[in-house]
């Protein structure tokens, strides 16, 4: 058996762009490098990983030079957690290459010339800006390079925090996190003390072994806290304890809720939550409405720059009071019923019953009288029968999940001939695919990214399609 070959190491490369998933791009001999961690202007060697046709994927060895515009990451976990990879590029320079990602998407995928992309949208607030994060509780913690060089046995190998890229078994143990406001750091490390403390035993990912399996806070404007804790064994005397704990330990959780959970994946949707403390869910505010947030909901994890995405597309809706409109992929309602106002029905669709019983409620609680909630498969309910019931739709406004929109859906839109199509998406790639299915009958008019998740490579964007007939 041969040996397998040496792949290349490129010395002194200069790094000269960002890709669209947020890797850095060198070039050398006309192939394309990839690579992460790096930043537009370093001067590295790149120890090629893998060799594809066209291109090369690699990891950076050794910094000769800095760029000049690369700073110092704020976290110590940076490179390691695998979230916030663009913390050492300066805030302004990550917008830069946010909008360009819009833009060349646009143009390359969905085939428009110049696309009339306005200047991006930034966040007030590039730290301590998600409403939403879940931990994952392992015994088998990520050590550092010193712990694994250090002769000491190493006692304690739990961890609560996140995954490491690409070894699914393996955590980080997270000591402060800047993605989300107080009390979310302390609520985690209590709860992992406090188990270390009372044997309570993490979660071992390969065995599916352990009691203590995630963690999930969510936290509003309104300053309420909700707190699911997700067990694997079902120990009721050592779960009552630490959710006592926790209640007494943090009055300002608003909503303590627990989860047993002995699936082989981590998706709570199907199980049942049940509510320990508190009240079942939190609320959310905007512009006088109130949204119940449960334990399934989906909210969008950036409040603040949810307010400015939706206010965006209420503007790109144009709505007069006399639309029939109908917003797919709905969740809990939050889009259908901040337009409701200015429309004369909107109809919303989502998937999950949760979801749209959250949604329902909401409309209820803000006194809204002029929405419609639909459950079911967009693919499958999104159809004439639904037309026949509401109306055709004048407006539609969606923000489906990152795959885009299925085949049967675009089929419907362009059948129903919508004036307006607002179509907010998380990946601009599909979004610029959909659209380009949509061509022959819908122009784009105007983009508008906004940045919902700075320090990472992710981009919300939304998008006015204008039936071209109703220019004529």
């Amino acid at each position: 058996m041969g040996r397998k070959k040496q792949l290349p190491l490129l010395e002194r490369i200069t790094i000269t762009d960002i890709a669209a998933e947020g890797k850095a791009i060198a070039r050398t001999d006309n192939r394309v490098v990839f690579v992460a961690m790096a930043v537009p202007g370093d001067v590295v060697d790149i120890q090629v990983r893998k060799k594809r046709k066209g291109f090369f994927e690699g990891q950076v060895v050794k910094m000769h030079e800095q760029s000049e515009i690369r700073q110092e990451p704020v976290c110590e976990h940076f490179g390691v957690c695998g979230g916030c990879k663009w913390q050492m590029l300066p805030y302004a320079e990550q917008l830069k290459f946010k909008e360009k990602q819009v833009r060349d998407q646009l143009s390359r995928i969905g085939h428009i010339q110049d696309p009339p992309v306005q200047a991006i949208m930034g966040a007030k607030e590039s730290e301590y800006y998600r409403n939403k994060l879940e931990f994952t509780f392992s015994n088998k913690r990520w050590l550092t390079h010193e712990e694994i060089s250090s002769q000491d046995g190493i006692e304690n190998r739990n961890a609560l925090g996140f995954h490491v890229p690409g070894l699914f078994d393996k955590v980080v143990d997270i000591k402060k996190c800047f993605l989300q406001q107080d009390p979310s750091n302390a609520i985690r490390i209590a709860v992992s003390d406090f188990a270390q403390n009372n044997g309570l035993s993490f979660f071992d990912l390969r065995e599916q072994t352990g009691m203590l399996r995630n963690l999930i806070i969510r936290t509003a404007s309104t300053g309420e806290v909700m707190v699911i804790v997700a067990f694997f064994e079902n120990d009721q005397a050592r779960r009552e304890m630490l959710m006592n704990h926790l209640h007494t330990a943090f009055p300002e959780i608003t909503s303590l809720n627990y989860v047993i959970n002995q699936k082989r994946n981590d998706t709570i949707l199907d199980q049942d939550i049940i509510c320990f403390a508190g009240s079942d869910h939190i609320r959310e505010e905007m512009e006088g409405l109130s949204f119940k947030i449960g334990p399934k909901s989906f909210y969008q994890t950036n409040s603040d720059q949810a307010y400015e995405l939706y206010k965006v597309a209420r503007e790109f809706a144009d709505l007069s009071g006399e639309e029939i409109v109908y917003d797919l992929y709905t969740g809990t309602g939050t889009i259908a019923n901040f337009l409701a106002s200015k429309a004369k029905r909107v109809i919303g669709i989502e998937t999950v019953p949760e979801a749209i019983g959250d949604a329902r409620l909401n409309a209820e609680n803000n006194g809204i009288s002029n929405t419609d909630f639909v459950v079911g498969d967009m693919k499958d309910v999104f159809n004439e029968s639904l037309f026949n019931k509401y109306g055709l739709p004048d407006v539609v406004v969606l923000d489906p999940p990152r795959a885009g929109i299925h085949q049967n859906v675009v089929d419907v839109l362009i059948k129903a001939r919508p004036k307006r199509i607002v179509y907010v998406s998380c990946n601009p790639a599909t979004q610029a695919r959909d659209i380009s299915l949509m061509s022959q009958f819908y122009y784009v008019e105007k983009v508008q990214p906004v940045d919902m998740f700075p320090h990472t490579h992710h981009v919300e964007n939304v998008a006015l399609l204008t039936h071209k007939k109703s220019q004529i």
